[in-house]
């Protein structure tokens, strides 16, 4: 029998070849991904007025401050499973540090390959323009939800059903009352409805909520615990083909209020309306302008520092935009319902806005907003207009992980922001601020 010796690079290719294959079966088995990561943001505020100020007190209506956030991030995925979770600390520059690290996210998925899905956890939830939920993240603290959200997303069509139950941990003898809590209701449920239209470029959505807030006082006899249920429902659309962009929404807000004071519970009959173009011609310039309406409350509640009584309103008109990114719509300095108006008075908001947003570099974006602002609610004496705000903002990506963010905001206020504002300094608001966030990813791995 004659052997025939392999040839030396033959043997190299066929060992080149083997080692392939077998990396090949080998990345097919692993299934598995693990991912950290971390997102630093340091941001800084300069506010010289826009907050409403107690008469009776030696007040400075103007601040200056840092502020450090801190997020460790890690994801799993699997065909099947996912988790994700993320813990945050964030404290101001010079505070001892007493905010311990806290859990922003936590929340595990679980998908079938027919679309239908089961989420539970904390999580950040956004939905549509995020003008009724969204994280609100320019408030650096974030809000997100204790959820279980089951629903369905496929062929265009996507249901969301979101179920929440908050309690406070010292309370362990009642269900009743939910007081100082880190979320600020009792329970939630929400049904979300998305459909995108096939060959069309139009998204529909319908929302629907039932929140339980919490109104009485612990222990009191005459106002006695009780969980007061608000409702919600409207849509938002969108439609965007090349250069044109159109949305609008409406909202409807019935059931109870509570007030300012948590004690008691009244009738709630709210709405918003809401439309948007925005022009966009190419990647370097584009044009936007909208108009919001929010409904207000007839009459101010608490009358202003030297009248005599009260003014009790059997409904509430004043629209309450709930769990929304409330900076992104009316003003990003929004001390409208970001910030509450003198004794908790909700008049309402009208608010007319046109921008120009451009890109004059790769990496850098610029914007200039100006809002027209006034009240819905007639006032005596006094003109429905707040005032006038420009908002100029600029933008740069130094890589794809380390971003700045700078903006300024001036507001012309009249006499109506001062009547509602109770400060000289609320006529004539100038507020500076900055971001920087960088966000590496540290380490990924498939097993």
């Amino acid at each position: 029998m004659k052997y025939q010796l392999i040839r030396p690079f033959t043997a190299v290719v066929l060992l080149l070849q083997a080692g392939f294959l077998w990396a090949q079966t080998n990345d097919s088995a692993k299934i598995n991904n693990l991912s950290f990561g971390i997102d630093f943001m340091t941001h800084g505020e300069a506010m010289w007025g826009g907050l409403p100020i107690n008469l009776h007190d030696e007040q400075e209506d103007k601040s200056s401050y840092l502020l450090g956030r801190f997020r460790l991030i890690v994801d799993y995925k699997r065909p099947g499973l996912q988790a994700h979770a993320v813990v945050q600390n964030m404290s101001v520059w010079g505070t001892s540090g007493s905010q311990a690290l806290k859990l922003y996210e936590g929340w595990a998925k679980m998908t079938a390959k027919c679309g239908l899905f089961a989420q539970v956890g904390r999580v950040a939830l956004a939905y549509d323009d995020e003008r009724i939920i969204g994280p609100n993240d320019f408030a650096m603290a974030s809000l997100s939800h204790d959820i279980l959200r089951i629903g369905y997303e496929g062929y265009g069509h996507q249901v969301h059903a979101i179920l929440a139950y908050n309690q406070n941990e010292e309370n362990v003898y009642t269900t009743t009352y939910y007081a100082d809590g880190d979320k600020p209701y009792k329970t939630m449920q929400t049904v979300w409805y998305h459909y995108e239209v096939p060959k069309f470029p139009l998204g529909v959505s319908l929302l629907f909520m039932n929140v339980g807030l919490q109104a009485g006082e612990r222990g009191s006899e005459i106002y006695k615990p009780s969980t007061e249920y608000q409702q919600m429902y409207g849509g938002y659309l969108n439609f965007h083909h090349k250069y044109l962009t159109l949305e609008g929404s409406y909202y409807k807000q019935v059931g109870k209020s509570v007030g300012v004071s948590s004690k008691k519970a009244i009738d709630m009959d709210a709405w918003m309306a809401s439309g948007k173009v925005t022009v966009n011609p190419n990647d370097y310039y584009g044009f936007t302008l909208g108009y919001d309406y929010l409904s207000g409350d007839d009459k101010v509640i608490v009358p202003s520092p030297g009248d005599i009584g009260l003014i009790h309103h059997d409904t509430n008109k004043g629209f309450c935009p709930l769990f929304g990114s409330r900076n992104k719509f009316y003003g990003i300095m929004d001390y409208f319902y970001q910030s509450a108006y003198i004794n908790g008075f909700t008049p309402g908001l009208q608010n007319a806005f046109i921008g120009v947003f451009g890109k004059p570099m790769r990496k850098m974006d610029l914007s200039a907003t100006y809002h027209y602002l006034a009240v819905v609610t007639k006032i005596d004496n006094l003109n429905r207009t707040l005032g006038h705000s420009i908002d100029l903002q600029a933008g740069y990506q130094f890589t794809k992980d380390i971003s700045l963010n700078v903006g300024y905001t001036l507001m012309f206020g009249t006499e109506t922001m001062y009547f509602l504002k109770q400060g000289n300094e609320s006529k004539r608001a100038r507020w500076g601020w900055f971001s920087l966030n960088i966000s590496p990813s540290l380490f990924s791995t498939k097993f």
